[in-house]
């Protein structure tokens, strides 16, 4: 089949992916050329980077362990004050989206090079895409100095990840490819890894439901993660993710169930002006008799994934500001942005409502 005209610029990577490949750590430290590592992570998971500081030994700086969502700037502003301090030469990300956007926010300012270890699927560890929270809005943006050198998947670190944080995180992972079948700068190469990524997320997910122990669908999980985070980092996203990053920067709302709520409705809403995108949406969640949105919807609420924004801390008068403020500064959309749609779909997604 004829393709249309394209650019792909592929972006720099190495991936280390496979079981107890955690153990590669210290010897891809070196090859970075660096001598101090400061291990980022989240309060929670204070034990896994001490496990990361154990490996590293020598190598092993300090630990900031202050990372939160959306990576408020006073929180950003504090850890490259410690890395500066700690005279730090690489940062290591051990975590999800927020420890891996504190490590791009360090490397915006200092230059330090990023090793990251994914133990969610949230796939921002495959892009140059940044975000910082600011008097209460959110801004993103692309620098290829945020770009991790190097990503370091090992399923096994994915094992303790809850069943409730492993289906959200993997559902905001498919948000990456979905949008990505219909980006303005799209092509064929990212299309194929996009319907790949969205096919194995939604498998793995699917055998995680019955046994969240199952390595071989942590596996695919991490696998689809890997491939839909690659589809974020190589074009741009469109509505989905200007709603999702206004409810969560503006309105303090969990960043990957609010993805999880809003997929199928943002979805729903560009399926018409994006026939082609929408058909490979549905093949991958092997569901062609659905629309892409009800198919979407159907998958989540299998998976026993939140439906509602009332559930996430939503309130129905918020609605109207949040209409406001994603229409204030739009992405780039296949279908026409205009404020009746984008109410109406908020409703829809703060009502749960199933899409037709």
């Amino acid at each position: 089949m004829a393709k249309d005209k394209f650019i792909y610029s592929a972006q720099p990577a190495r991936v280390i992916f496979g079981k107890d490949s955690l153990q590669e750590l210290a010897s891809e430290i070196e090859r970075l050329g660096a001598h101090r590592a400061l291990v980022l992570c989240t309060p929670d998971q204070r034990k896994q980077a001490e496990h990361v500081a154990d490996l590293l030994g020598s190598r092993a700086a300090g630990i900031f362990d202050k990372a939160v969502m959306h990576v408020p700037i006073e929180t950003a502003r504090e850890a490259q004050k410690v890395a500066k301090q700690l005279q730090a030469d690489c940062a290591v990300a051990i975590g999800g989206g927020s420890t891996t956007g504190l490590g791009k926010a360090i490397a915006m300012e200092s230059e330090l090079p990023i090793l990251a270890i994914p133990t969610t699927y949230a796939g921002s560890e495959m892009t140059p895409v940044y975000g910082l929270t600011e008097q209460g809005l959110k801004r993103t943006g692309k620098d290829p100095r945020v770009l991790p050198k190097t990503v370091i998947y090992d399923p096994s670190l994915t094992l303790s990840l809850p069943i409730e944080l492993s289906i959200t995180s993997g559902m905001n992972a498919i948000a990456h490819a979905a949008e990505g079948l219909y980006a303005q700068d799209g092509n064929p190469v990212m299309s194929l890894m996009a319907e790949e990524g969205i096919r194995s997320m939604a498998q793995g997910l699917t055998a995680l439901v019955s046994n969240a122990d199952d390595y071989a669908a942590r596996s695919d999980c991490l696998y689809g993660a890997w491939l839909c985070g690659t589809v974020l980092g190589h074009v741009g996203m469109a509505l989905h993710h200007k709603l999702c990053h206004t409810l969560g920067g503006s309105f303090n709302l969990p960043h990957a169930p609010t993805h999880t709520v809003v997929l199928p409705h943002a979805i729903a809403f560009n399926a018409e002006a994006a026939p082609e995108a929408a058909r490979r949406i549905a093949r991958a969640l092997g569901n062609e008799q659905s629309s892409p949105g009800a198919a979407l919807y159907d998958l989540a609420k299998r998976l026993g994934a939140p439906l509602k924004l009332s559930e996430l801390g939503l309130t129905e008068t918020d609605l109207d500001r949040a209409t406001d403020i994603a229409l204030a500064n739009p992405y780039w959309n296949p279908r026409p942005i205009e404020r009746e749609g984008i109410r109406k779909l908020l409703q829809d997604a703060f009502e749960g409502v199933r899409p037709s």
